[in-house]
């Protein structure tokens, strides 16, 4: 006898077996992607905006407990060790209450806590770079504007003890990076291997002497990407005050 012939029924039974089938993988797959989409966008939404909510408050904690601190017993500078407050920044450019306390050293633990000090390179005030690192996104993000910043524009730093101004190097009449007669750009845009910004003279040797006192600011470029580094360069204003005569602090504080 031969087998009967498959009918459109027979054939409409295997079919949708099949599709189920396929409809099931996609589907499952369709839900995996979507989860992580989700919990991609959780850690970005934490990145961006949790750890900056976190930070503020930890700077807040950190302005406090470091003045405190420099009221009571303040330190001998030089004596700090990684994690502990080495000054406070101050940028008017951005903003009249622009301030972050500066920790020492650049690894992560630090710069989650704020701007960090690169260890070795000079002291608020001395002779040679004080070079700082700092976020433009997350924790904090407090060189988010960096870019802002033009040159002849007043960077102040606090110690213990006294008051730092440095202003940012270039032409203030034609707002150029470029034209200072040092040779160094108040603003340049560099590779991440570029070290050479944090020498004891920006850009120069890394064993040639100092030629003056600088301030070094690096921070991610573009924004949200690590591929290169965003740098401004300043130099300081005359000497330092000390706290003494102006408990108030400069005149660059407000503009002046």
């Amino acid at each position: 006898m031969h087998a009967a012939p498959e009918t459109r029924d027979d054939v409409a039974t295997v079919e949708p077996a099949r599709g189920d089938r396929w409809r099931a993988v996609v589907r499952g797959v369709g839900e995996l992607l979507i989860t992580g989409g989700l919990i991609v966008l959780l850690f970005v939404v934490y990145e961006l905006f949790v750890t900056d909510l976190l930070n503020g408050r930890r700077q807040d904690d950190l302005n406090l407990q470091v003045h405190h601190q420099w009221d009571a017993d303040p330190p001998a500078p030089g004596s700090e060790v990684p994690g502990d407050a080495i000054a406070v920044l101050h940028i008017p450019r951005l903003g009249p209450d622009y301030q972050r306390v500066v920790m020492e050293g650049t690894g992560h633990a630090e710069l989650k806590d704020g701007p960090g000090h690169y260890v070795g390179t000079a002291l608020p005030g001395q002779p040679g770079n004080l070079a700082i690192a700092g976020h433009r996104t997350t924790y904090g993000s407090p060189f988010r504007d960096l870019d802002r910043l033009r040159p002849g524009d007043p960077i102040v730093v606090e110690t213990a003890g006294s008051w730092f101004v440095y202003r940012v190097l270039g032409d203030p009449r034609s707002g150029d990076f470029a034209t200072d007669p040092s040779g160094i750009p108040g603003q340049e845009i560099v590779g991440p291997g570029d070290v050479q910004v944090i020498h004891p003279t920006p850009d120069a040797a890394a064993d040639a002497p100092p030629s003056g006192s600088y301030l070094t600011l690096t921070t991610c470029h573009p924004r949200f990407s690590a591929k290169q580094r965003l740098i401004v360069h300043a130099v300081l204003d005359g000497a330092g005050a000390s706290k003494a005569q102006l408990p108030a602090g400069p005149p660059e504080l407000t503009g002046g």
